[in-house]
């Protein structure tokens, strides 16, 4: 992006803890770079209006026909145009005068709005890992024919597109995740029987939203990211692997064919990732601390516990099968995770009720987006009746 060139972003999930950090750069970036041109909410009208009233973007979008309908006529005079549904998502990420989009809406429903933005050939900032779980090969095909951009907000998946910058493709021989191991990193099955979703969603490292503190907690996340990592950087299965580190500084490394390992380092701030794909290929000074490596510190890594954390294999073998499988596992992870909050089925239900989804599924190796639908509404309502 050439230098004084202010760009319009567009935060598809504002309220969420990634758009809310998202907000944090555009406001400490003082509208030097960025500008919040449009921003989006499901249900949270008071937060979404507050965000509209700080910001001032063109654009705000409602998904919840009820919320929207409760928001008529609190923005009037402000300037702010009010739209709703998936219309209101299509019309600002379409928009000529958008710039980049930062998809972090949650769940597979964040598919629709990075899908309008890619045909768009807009230049998508993805923090919703579900797009690629979903629907991987389509989504960076539309890419390529639109020549749209996608450039990485997870920390793992934005460190590794950091350190593939020093070599080319053919140069790498893996990537190594890093995971944190989640609140219960060390425990048995045993001990995780009787998990309640209170203390699930107490991560260690991280704020983050109710499904992924508990995505994270069965590593569920981090099989999800498995599936992204590969669709993303064109990777195949055997070069992706995953390894335990605490401290959640080094947020993941890549090995080269001469045995060299680049890893990215920092805090664990999320303004980071998202600052760097709304402004790349630049780096600007933003809002995170600096990692202070003049003091005494220590680094651990440690293999992950597959035997206790079964979700993390799910992740692999569907990264290896493809086709329909990633539909499957991530709507019935959805579901069942829902599920569990709910407290109808225990922690360790959600592993087992996503092995029986990805099983019984009905498995296409080539489906069309429609079939990747109609695979996530069967999931679903397969986990719904799902008992343990």
């Amino acid at each position: 992006m050439p230098p004084g060139d202010l760009q319009n972003v567009v935060i598809l999930g504002s309220t969420g803890s990634v758009g809310r950090s998202a907000l944090s750069v555009v406001e400490h970036d003082g509208g030097a770079r960025l500008r919040a041109f449009g921003l989006s909410a499901h249900s949270r009208r008071g937060e979404l209006i507050e965000q509209a009233l700080a910001f001032r973007p063109r654009f705000v979008t409602v998904t919840d026909p009820s919320a929207a309908s409760e928001m008529d006529g609190e923005l009037r005079g402000s300037g702010v145009e009010l739209l709703a549904g998936r219309d209101g998502i299509a019309r600002m990420v379409s928009d000529p005068s958008t710039d980049r989009v930062l998809t972090a809406i949650v769940g597979a429903a964040g598919l629709e709005g990075t899908w309008a933005a890619l045909e768009a050939g807009k230049t998508v900032a993805l923090a919703n890992k579900e797009t690629l779980v979903v629907a991987g090969p389509l989504v960076m095909d539309l890419a390529r024919r639109r020549n749209a951009a996608i450039l990485p907000v997870d920390s793992e998946h934005s460190a590794i597109f950091q350190a593939m910058a020093c070599g080319g493709p053919k140069e790498v021989r893996r990537v190594i995740l890093t995971s944190s191991g989640g609140p219960f990193r060390g425990k048995s099955a045993r001990e995780l029987a009787g998990v309640t979703p209170e203390q699930a969603l107490r991560h260690p490292t991280w704020k983050m939203g109710p499904k992924i503190s508990i995505d994270s907690a069965t590593l569920m996340n981090k099989a999800l990211e498995v599936i992204e990592a590969r669709w993303l950087f064109g990777l195949e299965p055997g070069q992706i692997e995953v390894v335990v580190h605490p401290e959640s500084v080094v947020h993941s490394m890549v090995e080269f064919v001469d045995g060299s390992v680049v890893a990215q380092l920092s805090p664990p701030d999320m303004r980071l990732p998202i600052q760097l794909a709304l402004t790349y290929p630049d780096r600007v000074a933003g809002p995170c601390p600096l990692l202070d490596l003049t003091r005494a510190m220590s680094l651990h890594f440690e293999p992950p516990d597959r035997e206790t954390f079964p979700a993390l294999d799910l992740g692999f073998e569907v990264m290896r099968r493809a086709g329909t499988a990633g539909a499957a596992l991530n709507a019935a992870n959805e579901a069942a995770v829902a599920r569990f909050l709910a407290r109808e089925i225990g922690f360790l239900d959600i592993p087992r009720a996503c092995r029986s989804a990805l099983d019984h599924h009905p498995f296409d190796p080539r489906p069309t987006l429609d079939v990747l639908w109609r695979v996530d509404a069967w999931a679903r309502q397969e986990v719904g009746r799902w008992k343990a």
